[in-house]
């Protein structure tokens, strides 16, 4: 996997690099977006960190401003794991309540009032603030949904797999709660370690893209 790896993060590091703020008419509609976070370096170059697509039609730019912008820990696993990180580092015990998912109507009804919200706004701005200082990313444009969560997938996968890719001691997400993080070196928990792109996938889908 390591061979895969780095060419995929050559390629990666070729591609135009954007960051916060950043314009839509950079961004296609239909994607894939690839992060990168300061300190991290990996095949001589910056280290992935997170791969990431988008279910809906037409909607890669908004998706990136569910992390980027939208302080809604609810709507963004990413934003939610960093604040957990966040959390986690200071042995904050909110870290509790941060991980309840108050998107639906009961839960709501359920658990709001156990919600010190302007703790909870406090904590969403400073994962705000991590994000947009942080963070840079590249996007490459897939039109076709499956193909793109297919691809998205494998990228995962084969990046997770490689023993050459590693988080620096300083890393945020060493303080993640969850293992998947911590041990992979990447903000995801779903699809490491599965089928890793072949060179069918690599050439026609990324490379010659």
């Amino acid at each position: 996997m390591s061979e895969k790896c780095n060419q995929l993060h050559l390629w990666f590091n070729n591609l135009r690099k954007l960051t916060f703020p950043f314009d839509d008419k950079n961004i296609p509609l239909n994607g894939i977006y690839i992060l990168f976070e300061k300190g991290e370096l990996a095949h001589g170059t910056h280290r992935v960190v997170r791969i990431g697509a988008h279910t809906g039609t037409n909607q890669l730019a908004s998706r990136l401003k569910q992390h980027f912008i939208n302080e809604n820990k609810d709507r963004s696993i990413f934003r939610k794991n960093i604040g957990r990180s966040l959390l986690n580092k200071e042995n904050d015990p909110f870290i509790k309540k941060w991980n309840i998912d108050l998107t639906s109507r009961k839960a709501k009804e359920k658990y709001a009032h156990l919600i010190d919200f302007e703790k909870q706004n406090e904590i969403e701005k400073k994962v705000t603030e991590y994000i947009q200082n942080n963070f840079s990313f590249v996007v490459f444009q897939v039109e076709n949904k499956e193909r793109r969560l297919r691809l998205e997938s494998k990228i995962i996968s084969t990046i997770s797999l490689c023993r050459e890719c590693f988080s620096s001691k300083d890393w945020l997400g060493l303080f993640s709660p969850e293992r998947k993080i911590r041990e992979s070196g990447l903000w995801l928990v779903n699809e490491l370690y599965k089928e890793p792109l072949s060179d069918d996938d690599i050439y026609p889908n990324l490379v010659h893209h």
